[in-house]
């Protein structure tokens, strides 16, 4: 009787490779002639954004509020909108403490931002739809602006930057608050009445 032998053979399979999406070096951003050089430097360029930011939302705001219909919300812009203010006089403030010129630099995020509220609104039926549309965009905006205020505060702790530290942790402490505001408003049936 004859014995049948059998080798088992293993087969490796190689991972497969996609020709459409090869694994690419990323190369390093160049500075540009004028790029911030110091910590200083970066501050004072942020202070200049975040200053575009604020007058651009001091236009913006009350375009959200004449499209709002809860009057809670309304209310909660309007208010928003006065302090807005404050916030433009306090980074003014904060510039002469510098010794700087007060300078706006086009902020693209701010941009973005409320180029994004201006087509929630548009895109939009008046009404709670509307509004709890104009609560996500506004509660976009807050949250950059936490974020950036945040960082400021960073950035002149380390500087001894005392007046600036004090008028940004004042804003921080008031975008919170607003924040904190517009999700109240939101959750206090709004949102559900859009259902």
């Amino acid at each position: 009787m004859a014995t049948k032998t059998t080798t088992k053979r293993t087969v490796t399979k190689k991972a497969p490779t996609s020709k459409s999406s090869p694994v690419k070096k990323t190369a390093k951003t160049p500075a540009k002639k004028n790029a911030a050089k110091e910590l200083k430097d970066l501050f004072e360029d942020s202070l200049k954004d975040i200053y575009w930011a604020e007058k651009a939302l001091v236009k913006a705001l009350p375009k959200m509020q004449k499209n709002a219909t809860d009057k809670r919300l309304k209310t909660a812009i309007e208010n928003h909108l006065m302090e807005t203010q404050i916030h433009v006089k306090r980074l003014e403030e904060c510039f002469k403490s510098l010794k700087k010129k007060a300078t706006a630099k086009k902020c693209d995020a701010m941009q973005g931002l409320l180029d994004e509220g201006k087509s929630i609104m548009e895109e939009t039926a008046p009404g709670s739809v509307r509004d709890a549309g104009i609560i996500a965009a506004a509660q976009k905006v807050e949250h950059y602006e936490i974020a950036t205020y945040g960082t400021l505060a960073a950035y002149a702790k380390v500087l001894k930057e005392n007046f600036c530290l004090k008028n940004f942790l004042a804003t921080l402490n008031e975008e919170k608050k607003c924040d904190a505001l517009l999700t109240k408003v939101a959750d206090t049936r709004l949102n559900t009445k859009a259902l």
